[in-house]
């Protein structure tokens, strides 16, 4: 269970780093404030949630659906 509210957890930084760096590239130029940062931070997490879906995967901690047919 703990494994899933992580995921989640870094799910939803990742729609909140993506929504950052849009108002970022929509306002006005500021200096000190880059869209890149934003966008590096959410590749950064959906690194780390694809990681540690792996890991948790192979050790037994989450299963996949069983197969449909």
């Amino acid at each position: 269970m703990l494994i899933k509210l992580i995921v989640i957890a870094l799910l939803l930084f990742i729609v909140i780093n993506l929504f950052r760096a849009g108002l970022v590239m929509v306002r006005q130029p500021q200096p000190g404030v880059k869209m890149s940062r934003y966008l590096g931070r959410r590749v950064l997490f959906s690194a780390i949630a694809l990681i540690l879906i792996f890991i948790a995967q192979v050790l037994g901690l989450i299963e996949p659906n069983p197969r449909p047919y």
